[in-house]
């Protein structure tokens, strides 16, 4: 089962794993704060696209469509969530985006939940 969840927000148990997927560590927010039990910098968008998309709510289809492509190149770390979902069960993707309807971490869960591992 994947979650997503603001970086911000209370750890909580029902959390599972926490995985960070942005480029950047969150403002203001420490290590020991996060809890983050992994962060997988990696899968977030290229520096390119994220100055490009700048959190603008017009351009997110825009940013869905890059963003896919730019995932394409990086199915070893969507693999490598898939199985830990399949070992631990239950994984959160953290972000620390305030727009909670247009983030990266949105096109990633949406991609990780069409997706079988096989």
């Amino acid at each position: 089962m994947i979650h997503v969840k603001r970086i911000y927000d209370q750890p909580e148990k029902t959390d599972g794993y926490r995985i960070l997927v942005d480029r950047l560590w969150p403002r203001g927010l420490s290590k020991d704060q996060a809890k983050a039990d992994v962060w997988l910098r990696d899968i977030a968008p290229s520096d390119k696209l994220r100055r490009w998309f700048s959190h603008d709510p017009n351009k997110w289809k825009g940013f869905q469509r890059k963003y896919n492509n730019e995932l394409k190149e990086k199915s070893v770390l969507i693999r490598k969530i898939k199985l830990i979902e399949k070992d631990k069960r239950v994984v959160t993707l953290l972000f620390s985006a305030r727009d909670e309807k247009h983030n990266n971490v949105l096109v990633i869960s949406d991609l990780l939940k069409k997706k079988e591992l096989s």
